[in-house]
């Protein structure tokens, strides 16, 4: 289904685009609707819509400041105006459509049809980022790297790495072997090094592989507990991006 929203400073006005969307485009439910900038930006926040259907003037306000303050979002913009001077403004804030009032049932249902095909081609981008971003992550991971040691240079794949831990100027690699590797660059040099997509830094002395993770688990921070049984303390300051990146 289509979340939309509905903006008008009219009732009556947003009374007939419900009516009309209920009649002519069963495909959209309407998840909440505004007389004001102010509701409107708290509905957007708290609705999550799919599209705005959005009147362009709003009491002694337009449209274009309630677009300025909330930014690009996650929604497609149908502007519904009783007017046809702003058409020129409007493509210039990206709006998928221009209705003007009263809307007419067959330009209301292909604004609708613009806007579902808007999301579907936006989900498959996003399935090609996410296949792509695999692939791309795959082939890193069979990557060697060498590795500065006392001794000389070490080569190691860089999936084969469970987690790097700082030891002052140097930095500990633990391998899933077992074997312990130490390198003479820093963890701050291996933060730049390494490729984000497989590694991550949660803690000052800690960059973990993430697909060598077994559990998260709660506290101020949290831990996490890697394939060899270590429990490697997350910074509480890092907590909230690294889980949004595990959840994504």
């Amino acid at each position: 289904m289509i979340r939309a929203l509905l903006i008008d400073d009219e009732a009556d006005s947003i009374a007939v685009l419900r009516n009309l969307l209920r009649a002519q485009c069963p495909d959209v439910t309407v998840v909440g609707e505004a007389g004001g900038i102010e509701e409107a930006i708290e509905a957007i926040g708290s609705r999550a819509p799919d599209v705005l259907l959005l009147d362009i003037s709003i009491h002694d306000q337009s449209a274009f400041d309630l677009l300025n303050r909330v930014g690009p979002g996650d929604f497609q913009v149908v502007f519904v105006t009783a007017h046809d001077d702003h058409g020129v403004r409007a493509i210039k804030y990206n709006a998928l459509d221009y209705l003007l009032k009263p809307v007419d049932e067959h330009e209301l249902r292909k604004a609708i049809d613009k806007v579902a095909q808007r999301i579907k081609d936006s989900d498959t981008r996003m399935q090609w980022k996410s296949m792509l971003d695999s692939i791309a992550s795959l082939q890193q991971s069979q990557q060697k790297i060498g590795v500065p040691t006392m001794a000389g240079l070490s080569f190691i794949h860089m999936n084969d790495i469970l987690r790097l831990e700082a030891k002052s100027n140097c930095t500990a690699i633990f391998m899933s072997s077992g074997e312990r590797i130490l390198s003479t660059r820093t963890i701050k040099d291996y933060e730049s090094l390494l490729p984000t997509a497989i590694f991550c830094r949660v803690h000052s002395s800690h960059i973990v592989n993430v697909n060598r993770i077994q559990k998260y688990q709660k506290g101020r921070g949290g831990s996490l507990i890697m394939e060899d049984g270590r429990a490697i303390e997350v910074a509480t300051r890092r907590r909230d991006s690294f889980l949004r990146r595990l959840i994504k």
